[in-house]
């Protein structure tokens, strides 16, 4: 099973793209694993602008993904639950599940209906915060499932 993480905009802080690339790695070690990163419009407030990023989004993903978008309007996953719906699906033989993170106003109505949300926080983050925080916990789920030391229970 391959894991994609797709964010809209790209990473304007070094720490932000250094932190990615360690947090990438380390989930190569588990799972094929890619980011999309994907252009971000200069008017993001309007509905037009944020279906153009949604396309560019999926325009950009593999034929029929799970999709998961993260979202502050979505449910809340504790570490553990998000690990396990990951297994879930590779047992069910999902061949790409696609996390995605959409622009600073977030995903187009039409996007948010074809994936499950799932909010990474009640507490707001910025969108460059938002990105660590993802890969953190797709790296704190393969870890888990490997029954490793990294996650505290």
């Amino acid at each position: 099973m391959k894991l994609v993480l797709a964010w809209v905009g790209k990473c304007s802080e070094t720490w932000v793209r250094v932190a990615a690339d360690d947090y990438s790695a380390r989930i190569k070690r588990y799972f094929p694993f890619e980011i999309i990163e994907v252009r971000e419009e200069k008017n993001p407030l309007s509905d037009i602008s944020r279906e153009r990023e949604c396309r560019r989004i999926e325009d950009r993903l593999p034929k029929e993904p799970l999709l998961l978008l993260f979202d502050e309007k979505g449910e809340h996953l504790a570490s553990e639950e998000f690990a396990s719906f990951i297994e879930k699906e590779r047992e069910n033989g999902r061949r790409d599940i696609v996390f995605a993170i959409g622009g600073a106003y977030g995903f187009s109505d039409d996007f948010r209906k074809k994936g499950r949300l799932v909010s990474l926080s009640k507490m707001t983050f910025t969108h460059q915060m938002a990105r660590i925080f993802a890969l953190e916990q797709i790296y704190r789920a393969c870890t888990i499932l490997n029954n490793e030391k990294y996650h505290h229970r």
